[in-house]
């Protein structure tokens, strides 16, 4: 994936939504490519690592250990970011991710944004507020699967 391949990526993503061409380009310079294979763990549950990854190619399964199994809990969209709690706040992973079939990633490291603090401050300031938009829009999308979980379970709401 080349430096354009990367810029169209985050262009049309909702961590580059409000970037203004130069910033999306200054944004790019900082990030890394992973390629992935089929069936290919990018990271753990548990994991301490703080990379912002961003799918921009492929299907990657955000997945669970519930018991003895490990269980899909969703599946990431070309465009879709992974870690944005950890990438904040430094915890530890609450899902594992794997690669459905081949995938290419874009990473950021903490330390490759937070470099651009001094020098690019408004990008900064316009990337934590999409990553507060991501974070809250995952938020919605978990509560509303839940709620849709408890009518079903009490057959409530008029649609079971």
């Amino acid at each position: 994936m080349n430096q354009a391949d990367k810029s169209e990526t985050l262009k049309v993503s909702l961590l580059g939504a409000e970037l203004g061409a130069d910033e999306i380009q200054v944004l790019a310079d900082q990030m890394g490519v992973m390629t992935l294979h089929d069936g290919e763990t990018l990271l753990v549950e548990g994991d301490e690592h703080r990379t912002l990854l961003m799918l921009a190619a492929g299907a990657i399964q955000v997945v669970k250990v519930v018991g003895d199994t490990e269980e899909t809990i969703y599946q990431l969209r070309a465009g879709e970011c992974a870690g944005t709690r950890a990438f904040v706040d430094g915890s530890p992973r609450k899902a594992g991710l794997r690669s459905v079939g081949d995938s290419q990633v874009l990473t950021l490291e903490p330390d490759a944004f937070e470099s651009l603090v001094e020098t690019h401050p408004w990008l900064v300031y316009k990337v934590m507020r999409a990553l507060f938009r991501i974070t809250h829009a995952n938020l919605v999308r978990v509560n509303s699967e839940t709620s849709e979980l408890r009518n079903y379970l009490l057959k409530t709401g008029g649609r079971y």
